[in-house]
């Protein structure tokens, strides 16, 4: 348990048998009444986001999330398979809980995954990754990298708009957030 005076960006509450992290958060003071605890918070699961207010000093439960450095291993079925490399335990995580981030996954790649009570809730990949380029249509004279994109496919089966002059079996950096081609890499 805490109070709404130690609450911080990140960290995991337990509201109602859900669990929300903190987004964002505000100490407002007005000139009358109580202080209160302006809050932005989003489901860990769903990835909603809602508005609270808190009033301030109430108690709030926290919830302990436990954020591990993983290896992705290999995929078995429809599960994705990490290894934790302090103590080599193996843990299975389903395709809903990995989400977009299998778009931009190879085997030993390494990855955050936390866990609530032994459940794993989400995987966090690096803000970018390299990829190779395994097929793309091929450039034309006078392509430029101000000029349009086209569309290419990375070697983890996922497609990304890149400029005209990138040319197949080029390393690319993508932005594992929303996907946007971000450089070459020599």
């Amino acid at each position: 348990m805490a109070t709404t005076n130690d609450l911080k960006n990140g960290l995991v509450l337990n509201i109602d048998g859900q669990l929300w992290t903190v987004v964002e958060f505000q100490h407002v003071k007005p000139g009358k009444g109580p202080a209160f605890v302006r809050t932005k918070l989003k489901n860990v699961l769903s990835g909603k986001v809602v508005d609270k207010t808190f009033n301030a000093g109430v108690k709030v439960e926290t919830a302990n999330v436990d954020k591990r450095d993983m290896t992705y291993l290999y995929k078995d079925g429809s599960d994705f398979v990490f290894m934790d490399m302090q103590s080599y335990d193996q843990l299975h995580v389903g395709e809903a809980v990995v989400g977009d981030a299998a778009r931009y996954m190879l085997e030993n790649q390494s990855a955050v995954v936390a866990t609530h009570d032994g459940n794993p809730l989400y995987v966090e990949l690096p803000a970018s990754v390299e990829l190779q380029i395994t097929y793309t249509e091929p450039g034309l004279q006078g392509d430029r990298s101000t000029g349009g994109t086209k569309p290419a496919t990375l070697e983890t089966g996922a497609e990304v708009q890149v400029p005209l002059f990138v040319e197949t079996g080029t390393r690319v950096k993508v932005d594992t957030r929303d996907g946007s081609y971000l450089g070459r890499v020599n």
